[in-house]
């Protein structure tokens, strides 16, 4: 059975990226825009059709927690767009989408307030940190660029880096490997119910939801051992020193 750790067992913190470090509307909500429109060959009416059918609704602008645009990978994503495509899919598809998610994270990604600070906070006090994104590689660096917190992690992995996507507990369980850690002293942070469930799968010994991306308190608190506003709140709930 999976003990829940208390925070101050905690040695190791595993951050989501978008909705989590990453503020996602302002950062992804154009950028999805961009990629529906450049798999619609520019016909707006199909980018709608793309969009809708990722969980981002074109009128109102809302993400529907746990869709694919909201926290799936690439190819998830591209395979929606070619079933609606079909004859019609442009070449390459997922590597045109990668680029443009990529080229979009290294310009546009904003930080959630508070992120720099906290993390740094965290990693003062000895707790190794990392970050696991559904992204790839290259669009995980470019955004971590983008905000300036390139070398702010002990560890990185996406979903390109061969240990599989969340929900799976192949990311959190190549954390603790890379970091030399049980499981049960990881905490593993995000907005989504993928970032829950990949927790719970490795055995971590907390699974933190936040509420700074697109799902909201009834979407994570089943699966959440803590629902807190943001990452903003961690170093207090870890007992850091800090300055907000």
């Amino acid at each position: 059975m999976r003990r829940i750790a208390a925070p101050h067992e905690i040695r190791g913190v595993l951050f989501d990226k978008d909705g989590t470090l990453i503020d996602y509307m302002r950062t992804w909500g154009p950028i999805n825009r961009a990629v529906a429109l450049f798999a619609a060959n520019g016909d707006v009416g199909i980018a709608g059709q793309l969009l809708r059918a990722g969980g981002h609704d074109p009128d109102t602008n809302a993400i529907a927690a746990g869709s694919p645009l909201a926290g799936g990978g690439v190819a998830e994503i591209a395979q929606i767009f070619a079933d609606i495509l079909c004859e019609r899919t442009p070449p390459n598809l997922e590597r045109e989408i990668d680029r443009i998610f990529s080229e979009g994270g290294a310009l546009s990604a904003v930080a959630i307030e508070g992120v720099h600070a906290a993390v740094r906070a965290i990693r003062a006090r000895g707790i190794a940190v990392g970050v696991a994104t559904n992204d790839t590689l290259g669009g995980l660096r470019a955004s971590l660029g983008r905000i300036g917190m390139a070398d702010d992690f002990d560890f990185v992995v996406a979903s390109d880096s061969g240990y599989g996507a969340k929900p799976e507990p192949g990311m959190a369980l190549a954390f603790a490997r890379h970091m030399r850690l049980d499981t049960s002293v990881i905490a593993v942070v995000g907005d989504s119910i993928h970032d829950l469930e990949m927790a719970r799968g490795a055995a971590c010994g907390l699974a933190i939801a936040v509420l700074s991306g697109t799902s909201g308190h009834d979407d994570l608190s089943d699966a959440a051992d803590i629902v807190t506003n943001s990452v903003a709140d961690l170093p207090e709930l870890f007992g850091c020193s800090w300055t907000p």
